[in-house]
């Protein structure tokens, strides 16, 4: 194993701090993508900024960076754009400081995922220091603002333009905060998918004190959330958990006491595994509502999904991946399809993919922290992937 580095001073955490400081909260930049180019140009990428628009949703700036232009093609996949801090009063430190207390960096984005980041950008320029450009095979970077946000201007349409280009990766890793405990747990294989759904009942609004002027909705709506409820959806597959809907939202809008209401809306969410596609989903649900309820008493409608279940099989690139952790932390990870979604959701689309990074458990959170010791084995992680794949 090569000897740890200094972690307050090491490549890999001083990007990280880099990028921590600039506030990219979704869809702002603020500068990140700025500093992380001008590394890649330094180490001899090819990068190109690929800012994208579409009506109603924000403008967003991407980043790709290519060395090497031949097969096997090893992509790293991420986004540099986080969630609000929340109350930054509440926090231990600024939020976007980027400070170093008792072995851990603190700062929205260090776990989900600018660590991520700084780590597969520090093992790549280690790779190109000690070989050179890949003599056969690339490297590649596939960066976003736009993960935490709509997802609309962000991946997707990188990846169409890559396409466009004629160009195709043969493996990719993304570098979200898989972990739960430590460095090493875990690594996503796939991900379920998610739907959105919402069902209205109308009824007729009338006196509290003559229900039978009145046809209240709230009794027919709980009927029929019984219904969506009332018998699971699967009992699971090999590499999926069963696949679940819960309820969201329910919104009566009634503000009276003494008024029977006209209306009542629910939302709900499913997560599904490789039993089911949306539109079969779809199919189910209104099954469901119309053994309680004729369908011209309810509205039925779902949002657009951009959210399908995929897998990776496990195979000899799982496998790499795999050894590279346990070589170093001396921890076989799982295999998991665990969690919500992420952006492999839309380079599973155009080859294998799996998800690696830091520990999760802070994402999101007040106080957001790695410890800097992770940062730097997972830089090592990194480079032992990069070493097997090009050996």
């Amino acid at each position: 194993m090569e000897g740890d580095l200094d972690g307050e001073t090491s490549p890999s955490v001083a990007l990280t701090r880099d990028l921590i400081r600039r506030p990219s909260v979704t869809p702002a930049d603020a500068g990140a993508l700025d500093i992380l180019q001008a590394r890649l140009d330094a180490a001899g990428f090819k990068t190109h900024r690929l800012p994208f628009s579409e009506t109603g949703t924000p403008d967003i700036d991407n980043l790709y960076a290519r060395i090497g232009d031949s097969a096997p093609f090893l992509l790293f996949a991420g986004h540099t754009d986080v969630v609000p801090p929340g109350d930054s009063a509440k926090w231990t430190v600024d939020p976007f400081a980027g400070e170093i207390i008792e072995g851990e960096l603190y700062g929205r984005g260090a776990a989900d995922m600018k660590g991520g980041i700084a780590a597969f950008a520090a093992a790549a320029f280690r790779y190109i220091e000690r070989n050179g450009a890949p003599k056969k095979g690339s490297i590649g970077f596939l960066i976003t603002g736009d993960e935490e946000g709509p997802a609309i201007n962000g991946t997707v349409k990188m990846l169409q333009w890559l396409a466009e280009r004629g160009e195709s990766f043969d493996h990719c890793v993304v570098g979200e905060p898989t972990n739960a405990q430590d460095l090493g747990d875990m690594i996503k294989i796939g991900r379920r998918g998610s739907l959105n759904g919402r069902l209205v009942v109308r009824g007729k609004q009338g006196h509290v004190a003559y229900p039978h002027r009145a046809d209240n909705p709230v009794p027919h709506l709980l009927a029929l959330c019984a219904a969506l409820k009332g018998e699971p959806l699967d009992t699971g597959t090999d590499w999926f958990d069963a696949s679940n809907l819960e309820i969201t939202s329910i919104d009566i809008g009634n503000e009276a006491t003494n008024v029977i209401p006209g209306a009542a809306r629910v939302r709900f969410n499913i997560r599904f595994n490789d039993l089911w596609t949306p539109q079969s989903l779809e199919t189910e649900i209104r099954r469901r509502l119309l053994t309680v309820r004729p369908q011209e008493q309810f509205e039925l409608s779902f949002d657009a999904c951009n959210a399908v279940s995929f897998i990776t099989k496990p195979g000899d690139f799982t496998e790499k991946v795999a050894k590279a952790i346990e070589a170093e932390t001396g921890r076989r990870p799982e295999f998991s399809t665990s969690g919500g979604t992420s952006d492999a959701r839309f380079i599973s689309q155009y080859g294998p993919v799996v998800e690696f990074g830091l520990v999760g458990k802070t994402m999101h959170q007040v106080d957001e922290r790695v410890a800097v010791s992770d940062i730097d084995g997972l830089t090592r992680i990194y480079t032992r992937i990069i070493d097997a794949y090009f050996a």
